[in-house]
């Protein structure tokens, strides 16, 4: 069928509210002087869009670490882990804004270590990234910054339900400077010695999951073991599982963005690196059950949730190299490698509570040595532009031995250094009390909720369910503080009981139906029931 032509000159083309994309001409650091010229003209206004999207979905997965660690862990530290997620953002981000970003992506790095030309976000506006040139340095810098804060988060979960926070959080800015930074620079950047030794990791394998991997295991053997490790003290059950699936959602969602977003612009390797995202999670997290069915005979949630994070883990490095077919061994390799990395720790005498080796260290090799595999020219060049010898479906056979090498160099290099932050914290903590790395066996005991934040993830109410009912009288024949072995909130609550008491009035509880009215003590007794008998 043939088109009418058209009759739109050019002169009304060219005034039409559009901003035409031209190629960069900028000689300056900045990209341009933005008062007298168009800064946009640069870049594709789709491709901008994309990446603010997937910085989004990124900031979205931090939350959702938390809500998994939380669910893991006990009730009595379930807040503390919630907490570390989101402060670890914050940290990272000024960090990142400080020095981080030009530590890890100045245009003058070296093979290890980036300049400090960009400082402050001193010249980072819109110049091409050295990412990509489909996009500007301060597009490159907000998006790169959230891998660089997740990172983090994933790491610090190794201090569950024993670890001081301040000095987490002063580990976690140290920790990004001296061991996240210089893993970026030599894997991501142009001049890294990774990049240029030929290694392939499109999103993270080893700069995110193996360097926070390692540094789990090392915070986990300098923390030492938590109290009533190896006895039934801690033979619990995940406090709350409605906590760990909608963590796995938030993830999984967000790792859209993640590993999509690491395309850096709206293209068809983008779309190839979503699709096999979502299907190496599917299989993953199929894996895994199936693999926990033949232990228990039960359709395990947790362990779908945890096959589903192990399969999002392993296709991170390769989701803009690989085809789809691919994605399905991704997924049944990383399923049955980290269901049986969890039994690791036991041989390697490391009480990692909330398996983060297991699943991202081990997740992340497994992914790069697989990446080295399946990588393929063709799917590298779905943006247009890249080129790439591809791994073993190329006939390439040196590849593995190149993801081979960058994922043990990182997991060295992260455990050690780790190691030596936490030792010199440690030392310092001798003069500097509040640097103590560890939480008393009383303060353990409690819960670091409310030590060290004084609140907690759920009601009153829930706090003390698991405790053994006492009778009025029982409770005012003892102190208060020793009734309660969880928190000080439930000693002050028995001592403000205790002089209502005294005084004749009550104190009324909450209670935990919305159809009832509130529990009060009386002098004689509870008018509806006793704390610790809901369920």
């Amino acid at each position: 069928m043939s088109q009418a032509p058209n009759a739109v000159g050019s002169t009304a083309l060219d005034a039409l509210p559009y901003v035409p994309y031209q190629a960069y001409n900028g000689t300056i650091p900045a990209g341009g002087d933005s008062l007298t010229q168009n800064l946009n003209v640069f870049y594709e206004s789709g491709d901008i869009a994309w990446m603010l999207t997937s910085t989004a979905l990124v900031l979205l997965m931090i939350p959702g670490v938390g809500f998994f660690y939380s669910g893991l862990a006990r009730r009595k530290s379930a807040l503390s882990l919630i907490w570390l997620s989101v402060m670890a953002t914050a940290v990272t981000t000024f960090q990142w804004f400080f020095w981080g970003y030009s530590l890890a992506f100045s245009h003058k790095a070296g093979p290890f270590i980036g300049a400090l030309d960009n400082v402050g976000f001193m010249n980072v506006l819109a110049q091409p990234s050295v990412g990509s040139s489909r996009i500007p340095d301060l597009m490159f810098a907000i998006y790169q910054g959230m891998f660089a804060a997740i990172t983090v988060a994933l790491a610090v979960g190794a201090v569950a339900e024993r670890g001081r926070m301040f000095p987490c959080v002063v580990f976690m800015f140290i920790w990004t400077t001296v061991v996240y930074d210089p893993i970026a620079c030599w894997t991501w950047n142009p001049s890294g010695w990774v990049f240029k030794l030929g290694g392939l990791d499109f999103a993270g394998g080893t700069p995110v999951h193996i360097s926070s991997g390692a540094a789990a295991l090392s915070y986990s053997y300098v923390l030492g073991k938590r109290q009533g490790h190896g006895t039934q003290a801690l033979n619990y059950r995940p406090h709350n599982v409605t906590h760990i699936v909608i963590g796995t959602v938030f993830l999984w969602v967000g790792w859209f963005g993640f590993n999509a977003g690491s395309a850096l612009s709206a293209n068809m390797r983008a779309v190839m690196a979503a699709v096999v995202t979502n299907l190496a999670a599917c299989v993953g997290g199929i894996t895994w059950c199936l693999v926990d069915y033949r232990l228990e005979g039960k359709w395990s949630t947790v362990g779908f949730c945890s096959g589903v994070i192990a399969g999002l883990v392993a296709i991170t490095p390769a989701s803009g190299y690989v085809p789809a077919w691919s994605a399905v061994v991704f997924g049944v390799v990383a399923g049955i490698g980290c269901n049986f990395a969890t039994q690791l720790k036991y041989w390697m005498k490391a009480d990692d509570a909330l398996d983060i080796f297991a699943v991202h260290g081990i997740g992340g090799i497994i992914g790069n040595l697989l990446t080295g595999v399946f990588a393929a020219d063709y799917i590298a060049h779905l943006d247009g532009y890249t080129v790439i010898t591809g791994g073993w479906l190329n006939h390439n056979w040196i590849q593995v031995a190149y993801q081979l090498c960058d994922s043990v160099t990182g997991f060295v290099y992260s455990f050690v250094v780790t190691t030596i932050i936490l030792l010199c914290l440690s030392a310092i903590s001798r003069v500097v009390p509040a640097l103590r790395l560890r939480a008393s066996k009383e303060e353990e005991e409690l819960g670091i909720d409310d030590i060290e934040i004084g609140e907690f993830a759920y009601d009153f109410v829930e706090t003390v369910r698991d405790m053994k009912p006492l009778q009025p009288d029982e409770i005012y024949e003892h102190d208060a503080d020793e009734v309660s072995l969880r928190s000080h909130s439930h000693a002050t609550m028995m001592a403000q009981e205790k002089s209502m008491h005294t005084s004749g009035g009550s104190y009324p509880l909450r209670s935990l139906s919305r159809e009832r009215e509130p529990l009060s003590y009386e002098p004689h007794g509870f008018q509806h029931g006793t704390v610790g008998q809901a369920s």
